[in-house]
């Protein structure tokens, strides 16, 4: 069943073949170790514990990642995101090239250790998550069959629940910094933010807790400022609902400039994306504005000859303009059924992560 053949200086084939079972083959350096390798398989295949190797041996974890990134990722509602993580893991210099049978917990722990030194623990987990899943769908669909290594893989401390909020002071310079800038004689723009969509979008998030992909997907057929309601047909936990709009969110929509309607109309019913930017462009923008605001609080400070106040603006992300709103809407609606069904949460310990109330605020409801 097993037979080996000397291919050339420390070059042996070994191979077995047994009927009902593919073909297996594999070339080695040195005879002894062609020999155990067909003893495996030979018993393997006498017990049916068989496991085709073949493919795990022929693609690194590089291509998987790869073809991964091609097939599967675009289908999915995170597919940009998702990319970015795939592209990070692929950077690795030492974990991407490993073939798939090699790539072992102890690897991947390698690798962690590595990012851990430049990202934080949660960000790690995030890109853990994306390795599992890659790992599970090859096994199931493409028939690379290999252990999931992440299992046995310790996972970095998980990061405690955010519970940052915008001062006054702070939501004031965020939102003059992302006031549109102007060109100049020179060709050149003054400060500010040169995406007219960025303002509009943090002043809704904060007024709506709505997520970052879902102000991006709103689509103005499905705005009804009438009514006051914001209807998303695909979330990210996968149900459609429907946002109630304050007055202060339908000044914000109405304010927004309408590229597909009829100068001339009035009444022109929109059309398209209410936000025509890009989950890229609004990071970029969002992180820029947030630096301005910094320089701009910093030398009001200097002018005024105060000391400025130490974590301005500091850990600051587009994802807490949704804990921002949250906690807004908290103290308008005090039925916790009420809140989730505004924020879209399902599972209220999650809902509690996004709510932070001010203790002076709970302190003035205690009298």
């Amino acid at each position: 069943m097993g037979t080996i053949t000397k291919r050339g200086e420390l070059q042996w084939q070994a191979k077995v073949r047994k009927e009902g079972f593919p073909n297996q083959s594999r070339t080695f350096m040195y005879k002894e170790d062609a020999e155990k390798w067909v003893r495996t398989i030979e018993r393997e295949l006498e017990t049916t514990g068989f496991v085709d190797r073949r493919e795990a041996e022929k693609n690194t974890l590089g291509n998987v990642l790869q073809r991964y990134r091609r097939e599967v990722t675009p289908s999915k509602k995170s597919a940009d995101i998702e990319s970015i993580k795939i592209n990070v893991i692929l950077g690795d210099a030492i974990l991407p090239k490993l073939k798939m049978s090699a790539v072992t917990s102890s690897a991947v722990a390698s690798w962690r250790d590595r990012r851990l030194k430049t990202v934080s623990g949660a960000t790690v987990n995030r890109e853990i998550d994306v390795l599992s899943t890659v790992f599970n769908h090859a096994r199931r669909e493409w028939g690379i069959h290999v252990e999931n290594p992440i299992r046995y893989v310790k996972r970095p401390d998980k990061a405690k629940a955010r519970d940052r909020r915008f001062s006054a002071d702070e939501e004031a310079y965020l939102l003059a910094a992302l006031t549109g800038g102007t060109r100049q004689a020179d060709g050149t723009f003054s400060k500010g933010a040169r995406n007219p969509w960025l303002m509009p979008l943090v002043r809704l998030a904060m007024e709506t807790a709505m997520r970052r992909g879902e102000l991006l997907a709103l689509d103005w057929e499905n705005v009804d400022l009438k009514r006051q309601t914001a209807h998303l047909p695909d979330t990210k936990n996968g149900d459609a609902r429907t946002v109630p709009l304050s007055t202060k969110a339908v000044g914000i929509l109405e304010a927004l400039p309408s590229p597909d309607a009829d100068a001339d109309v009035a009444d022109a019913t929109r059309t398209g994306k209410v936000f025509a930017t890009t989950a890229l462009a609004l990071r970029k923008g969002f992180t820029r504005a947030i630096t301005r605001a910094q320089e701009q609080y910093i030398a009001d400070c200097r002018e005024a000859k105060r000391k400025p106040l130490a974590g301005f603006l500091v850990d600051v992300h587009f994802h807490d303009t949704r804990h921002e709103g949250a906690s807004r809407l908290a103290e308008k609606l005090s039925n916790v059924l009420e809140l989730s069904a505004v924020t879209g949460h399902r599972d209220l310990r999650m809902l509690k992560r996004y709510y932070h109330p001010r203790a002076e605020e709970l302190a003035k409801k205690l009298g």
